[in-house]
Protein backbone atom coordinates (compact mmCIF):
# COMPACT_ATOMS: atom_id res chain seq x y z
CA UNK A 1 0.00 0.00 0.00
CA UNK A 2 1.10 3.25 -0.73
CA UNK A 3 1.99 6.08 1.86
CA UNK A 4 -0.47 8.59 2.93
CA UNK A 5 -0.85 11.81 0.93
CA UNK A 6 -0.36 14.47 3.67
CA UNK A 7 -2.88 17.67 2.87
CA UNK A 8 -3.33 20.38 4.56
CA UNK A 9 -7.11 22.22 4.93
CA UNK A 10 -8.24 25.94 6.78
CA UNK A 11 -11.19 26.19 8.10
CA UNK A 12 -13.04 29.19 10.08
CA UNK A 13 -15.98 29.31 12.48
CA UNK A 14 -17.17 31.42 15.39
CA UNK A 15 -18.35 31.60 19.01
CA UNK A 16 -21.80 33.96 18.51
CA UNK A 17 -23.47 35.31 21.33
CA UNK A 18 -26.03 37.23 22.76
CA UNK A 19 -26.80 38.42 26.32
CA UNK A 20 -29.99 38.02 27.83
CA UNK A 21 -31.56 38.60 31.25
CA UNK A 22 -27.69 38.51 33.31
CA UNK A 23 -27.21 35.05 30.92
CA UNK A 24 -25.07 34.64 27.85
CA UNK A 25 -26.34 31.95 25.12
CA UNK A 26 -24.02 30.80 22.20
CA UNK A 27 -25.36 29.09 19.62
CA UNK A 28 -24.32 25.43 19.06
CA UNK A 29 -24.99 22.73 15.62
CA UNK A 30 -25.84 19.05 16.08
CA UNK A 31 -24.18 17.01 12.90
CA UNK A 32 -24.34 13.69 12.90
CA UNK A 33 -27.55 12.72 13.41
CA UNK A 34 -28.27 15.30 16.07
CA UNK A 35 -25.45 13.03 18.13
CA UNK A 36 -22.59 15.50 17.67
CA UNK A 37 -22.65 19.23 18.83
CA UNK A 38 -20.20 21.85 17.78
CA UNK A 39 -19.01 25.02 16.80
CA UNK A 40 -20.10 26.32 13.37
CA UNK A 41 -17.49 26.25 11.07
CA UNK A 42 -15.90 25.89 7.26
CA UNK A 43 -13.54 25.79 5.11
CA UNK A 44 -11.61 29.12 3.95
CA UNK A 45 -12.89 29.41 0.05
CA UNK A 46 -10.39 31.08 -2.33
CA UNK A 47 -10.03 35.00 -2.11
CA UNK A 48 -11.69 35.25 1.40
CA UNK A 49 -10.16 36.16 4.48
CA UNK A 50 -10.53 33.59 7.56
CA UNK A 51 -12.58 36.60 9.62
CA UNK A 52 -15.27 36.53 6.62
CA UNK A 53 -15.51 33.01 6.17
CA UNK A 54 -15.91 33.01 10.20
CA UNK A 55 -19.09 35.51 9.59
CA UNK A 56 -20.64 33.16 6.40
CA UNK A 57 -20.25 29.68 7.93
CA UNK A 58 -22.01 31.44 11.06
CA UNK A 59 -24.56 32.58 9.05
CA UNK A 60 -25.18 29.49 6.85
CA UNK A 61 -24.71 26.65 9.91
CA UNK A 62 -27.16 28.28 12.45
CA UNK A 63 -29.21 30.75 10.73
CA UNK A 64 -27.70 34.10 12.52
CA UNK A 65 -25.87 36.71 11.28
CA UNK A 66 -23.12 38.11 13.30
CA UNK A 67 -20.47 40.59 13.18
CA UNK A 68 -16.27 38.97 13.93
CA UNK A 69 -15.02 41.03 17.40
CA UNK A 70 -12.28 39.43 18.39
CA UNK A 71 -10.57 36.47 16.93
CA UNK A 72 -10.57 33.78 19.80
CA UNK A 73 -7.60 31.38 18.62
CA UNK A 74 -6.80 28.56 16.32
CA UNK A 75 -7.28 25.16 16.53
CA UNK A 76 -5.10 21.80 14.75
CA UNK A 77 -5.93 18.52 14.45
CA UNK A 78 -4.96 15.80 12.24
CA UNK A 79 -7.92 13.55 10.60
CA UNK A 80 -7.84 10.90 7.84
CA UNK A 81 -9.75 10.33 4.31
CA UNK A 82 -10.06 6.86 3.85
CA UNK A 83 -11.09 6.67 0.16
CA UNK A 84 -8.28 9.02 -0.88
CA UNK A 85 -5.59 7.52 1.33
CA UNK A 86 -4.70 10.95 2.91
CA UNK A 87 -3.62 12.57 6.44
CA UNK A 88 -5.69 16.00 6.54
CA UNK A 89 -4.06 18.67 8.71
CA UNK A 90 -6.75 20.78 9.48
CA UNK A 91 -6.45 24.13 11.27
CA UNK A 92 -9.73 26.44 12.13
CA UNK A 93 -9.47 29.92 13.03
CA UNK A 94 -12.17 30.86 16.03
CA UNK A 95 -13.68 34.54 15.97
CA UNK A 96 -16.06 35.89 18.74
CA UNK A 97 -18.85 37.19 17.52
CA UNK A 98 -21.70 39.40 18.80
CA UNK A 99 -25.16 38.35 17.29
CA UNK A 100 -26.88 40.53 15.38
CA UNK A 101 -30.22 39.36 13.88
CA UNK A 102 -31.68 36.05 12.50
CA UNK A 103 -33.00 32.83 13.42
CA UNK A 104 -31.58 29.37 13.84
CA UNK A 105 -34.62 27.88 12.76
CA UNK A 106 -32.91 28.86 8.95
CA UNK A 107 -29.72 26.90 9.44
CA UNK A 108 -28.84 25.04 6.46
CA UNK A 109 -28.75 21.41 5.42
CA UNK A 110 -25.07 21.13 6.66
CA UNK A 111 -26.43 20.42 10.63
CA UNK A 112 -29.05 18.73 12.28
CA UNK A 113 -29.92 21.32 14.01
CA UNK A 114 -28.96 24.75 15.57
CA UNK A 115 -29.92 26.33 19.07
CA UNK A 116 -29.22 28.70 21.81
CA UNK A 117 -27.36 27.55 24.69
CA UNK A 118 -26.30 28.98 27.93
CA UNK A 119 -22.22 29.67 28.27
CA UNK A 120 -22.08 27.38 30.88
CA UNK A 121 -24.56 24.38 29.36
CA UNK A 122 -22.25 25.37 25.91
CA UNK A 123 -19.37 23.58 27.77
CA UNK A 124 -20.65 20.64 29.08
CA UNK A 125 -22.32 20.21 25.35
CA UNK A 126 -20.05 20.89 22.91
CA UNK A 127 -18.37 16.79 22.05
CA UNK A 128 -14.80 18.02 20.77
CA UNK A 129 -12.25 18.63 22.98
CA UNK A 130 -10.73 21.24 20.44
CA UNK A 131 -14.10 23.14 20.22
CA UNK A 132 -14.49 23.21 24.51
CA UNK A 133 -11.39 24.96 24.40
CA UNK A 134 -12.90 27.87 22.12
CA UNK A 135 -15.43 28.06 24.12
CA UNK A 136 -13.49 28.37 27.62
CA UNK A 137 -11.29 31.05 25.82
CA UNK A 138 -14.55 32.89 24.72
CA UNK A 139 -16.26 32.30 28.08
CA UNK A 140 -13.41 34.13 29.55
CA UNK A 141 -13.33 37.03 26.77
CA UNK A 142 -17.24 37.49 27.44
CA UNK A 143 -16.85 37.58 31.47
CA UNK A 144 -13.49 39.63 31.53
CA UNK A 145 -15.53 42.39 29.44
CA UNK A 146 -13.25 41.73 26.10
CA UNK A 147 -16.90 42.07 24.55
Amino acid sequence: MRPATIKNQESSGGVIFKRSDNEIEIALVAVKGGTVWCLPKGIVEKGEEPEQTAVREVREETGLTGKAVKKIGDITYWYYIKDDNTKCRKTVHFYLMEYLSGSTADHNWEVDLAEWVPLDKALERVSYRGDREIVEKARDLLLSGGR
